[in-house]
């Protein structure tokens, strides 16, 4: 049985116009479903774009904000650490005043026994380096104008000198300041007494 539909190889179709309007009609057909597949892709080409953009946007700011973050932690952590020393050396200055009460009496002092007396004085000197290595240092404002903002004023003592007037005539406990990072600070003010003319 032989199959119309085969053909010999040297059969030919026999071109006619509806062939070709119908191939014509097929190449537009191709040349539109092509437009239509290349527009499709354009578009994605373009929400694929769009959606790149966003995302590397958004790992940019996540970025920021963790580098922001991460410095937000090292200054409140440096910041926390000076507030430390700060704290540290005000509860150490207590100490401070009882060895200058003990040694400020230098009569008394001299008369101590001089082992005894080495001692103290070598404890007050780790308790002086201590404070050095915070940065603390005392604070005499004698003979200085009497500044409110450094000095707490506990009396006054009467002067004859008018240019003692309103100068600072004793101190009755040391101040102290502290430096940290080239900042000084004011930790305790000295109390003082003033100086008052009666006339």
């Amino acid at each position: 049985m032989v199959n119309m539909n085969d053909k010999e190889p040297n059969d030919f179709e026999e071109i006619t116009d509806e062939n070709i309007e119908s191939q014509e009609f097929d190449l537009e057909e191709v040349e539109e479903l092509s437009n239509d597949k290349l527009k499709d892709l354009r578009e994605k080409i373009a929400r694929l774009d769009a959606e790149k953009k966003e995302i590397l946007e958004e790992s940019q700011r996540a970025r920021a904000e963790f580098m922001n973050a991460r410095k937000r932690l090292e200054e409140e952590r440096v910041s926390d650490r000076k507030r430390a020393q700060r704290q540290h050396a005000q509860e150490l200055l207590p100490l401070c005043d009882s060895f200058q009460m003990a040694m400020g009496d230098t009569e008394v002092w001299e008369k101590t026994d001089k082992a005894w007396r080495t001692g103290i004085e070598g404890i007050h000197l780790q308790l002086m380096n201590i404070l050095n290595s915070y940065g603390v240092k005392s604070v005499d404002p004698t003979g200085e104008p009497f500044d409110p903002n450094q000095h707490e004023a506990i009396g006054t003592e009467e002067v004859q000198d008018e240019k003692l007037e309103d100068t600072v005539v004793s101190v009755v406990q040391k101040g102290y300041e502290m430096t940290q990072d080239g900042e000084t600070h004011m930790i305790r003010p000295a109390r003082v007494t003033t100086g008052i003319v009666n006339k």
